[in-house]
Parts: C-alpha cells; sequence; structure tokens
C-alpha cells in the first residue's frame, strides 16, 4: 500500500491511525500541500481534486479519507472501525461526517486561502473564522457524546471507531488555532485517552518524516 499524505492534513492523519490500528504496513508519498505539490502534474494523475490522502493498494486508487478507511475495514475488518448494529454504525457515522464533512472542511488550506485571497482576510481573520467554525461544530459534537449512553473511554464504547479517528485530529486542529478544549470535557477526555494508544501516537503529525 501507498499512501500520498501531508502531515499537517487532519485527513491524513485519520488514515494513518486506522493503518495503525489494523496493523497495516504502507509506504508514504508525501505531498507537501503548503508548496502546492498537490497541484502537481505527477499528484493530479493520482487525484484529479488535488487533496490528500490517496491510498494507492495495487491498481485500486481511493481518494477521500472516509472512503479509504471504510475500504480498508472491509478488506481488513479486524480490528472494526464500525460496531455491528445498524443504529450504532449510524450513530458513530454520523460524528464522523459531522467531523469530517461539516467541521474539517471550514478551516482547511483551501478555505483560509481563499479568505485572504478573495475576501482580504489577513492571518489574523482567518485564524479566527477557523476558531469559530471549530467552536461551532465541537459544541455539537460535545452535545452528541455526552448525552449518549454508548459514549465510554472512546466515542463508542471504548475501542475506537471511525469517530474517535475523525476526533482527534480535529481537536489536535482546534489547538493548533487556539481553541479552549477544556470547553468540551467529553471531548477532551476521549481524545486524550485514545492518544495514549500507540496507533494514535504514531499517526501524530509531528511524529512524521515529512514533519516541518
Amino acid at each position: 500500500m501507498r499512501l500520498h499524505t501531508y502531515w499537517r492534513s487532519s485527513a491524513s492523519f485519520r488514515v494513518r491511525i486506522g493503518l495503525g490500528l489494523k496493523h497495516l504496513g504502507f509506504e508514504s508519498v508525501f505531498v507537501h500541500l503548503r508548496r502546492g505539490e498537490q497541484k502537481s502534474p505527477t499528484h493530479l494523475a493520482v487525484n484529479p481534486q488535488g487533496l490528500v490522502p490517496v491510498l494507492e493498494d495495487g491498481d485500486t486508487v481511493i481518494a477521500q479519507s472516509l472512503a479509504i478507511l471504510e475500504y480498508l475495514d472491509e478488506i481488513h475488518p479486524d480490528p472494526p472501525l464500525l460496531p455491528k448494529a445498524p443504529a450504532d454504525r449510524a450513530h458513530v457515522r454520523s460524528i464522523s461526517y459531522a467531523i469530517a464533512c461539516e467541521i474539517q472542511p471550514l478551516q482547511n488550506l483551501g478555505v483560509t486561502k481563499a479568505l485572504g485571497e478573495s475576501f482580504d482576510a489577513d492571518a489574523d481573520g482567518q485564524a479566527r473564522w477557523s476558531r469559530e467554525m471549530i467552536e461551532r461544530g465541537l459544541e455539537a459534537i460535545e452535545e452528541l457524546l455526552a448525552r449518549h449512553p454508548a459514549t465510554g473511554t472512546c466515542c463508542f464504547g471504548d475501542t475506537p471507531s471511525l469517530a474517535d479517528l475523525c476526533l482527534v485530529p480535529q481537536i489536535y486542529n482546534a489547538r493548533r488555532f487556539g481553541v479552549d478544549t477544556a470547553c468540551f470535557p467529553t471531548l477532551a477526555r476521549v481524545d486524550a485517552h485514545c492518544r495514549e494508544m500507540p496507533a494514535f501516537a504514531a499517526a501524530a503529525p509531528e511524529a512524521q518524516p515529512d514533519a516541518d
């Protein structure tokens, strides 16, 4: 397997955690987003969206982190990233999608760059936008987890699921942008627990060879 990745990409972070939990070896192909390498002809030939991560598994090429993780869960089902019961799977997916589709895209590099180029937002303005979008999203996730009876040491029960693979990178981003994560005690507790696990620690941005 080959993973096209960038050390600070939260979507790549999710996939690295999943690969680690499933004990799957992979070769990293580093794509430096701030240098624009995602728009190079070489990378666009792999993913026309010009995004990371991208997983190459033989002749199979998959973009989008959640699609990659569900693919990995189907071909390597142990340990599972989704619970067995349909309602429980839907709950885990709803948390995952809320983070990956609603929170993270609003503070990614493409959006903050557009705020500067199209709306003259300076670095402080871009950071303020990111904080506000993250805080708004995390407030809802905190409420969802705090009131759900299945929330344990992880987002669902006591073993990592797809939701935790989305949550931990998003909490990392929240701290980057100066969000006070103590305001979200359930999320902070789950994040602290997961970050102690080897797969999460090994996937952390600062542990990557391309970190700069």
